[in-house]
């Protein structure tokens, strides 16, 4: 059996929050990018920036590591694997036929 896959909580949170704040700055520093303060904001952008990248670099690898344990998966219990598909679709199915 395949070990659950450890992953942060709030790891998607976090990167959407970062992605949030680049733009938000992105667009003060445009905004403001004659003001006397353009340099500290130039600064703290470039800092959530990489934060930014950091999140989503860690998010990519848990993403990889998840594909990797489905893939395996299915390799050991092929049938298991067809059987949950099929019932997935038949729930979705019913969902979409509902409205």
């Amino acid at each position: 059996m395949i070990d659950k896959i450890p992953t942060q909580t709030g790891t998607r949170e976090q990167l959407v929050t970062d992605l949030k704040t680049v733009i938000h700055d992105a667009e003060a520093w445009l905004r403001n990018g004659g003001a006397l303060g353009g340099e500290e904001l130039k600064a703290k952008f470039e800092s959530t920036l990489a934060s930014a990248k950091a999140g989503l670099a860690h998010y990519q690898e848990t993403v990889v590591d998840a594909a990797k344990a489905t893939d395996e998966y299915v390799k050991e219990n092929p049938w298991k694997s067809v059987g949950l598909g099929a019932a997935v679709g038949v729930v979705v199915g019913m969902l979409i036929a509902r409205k």
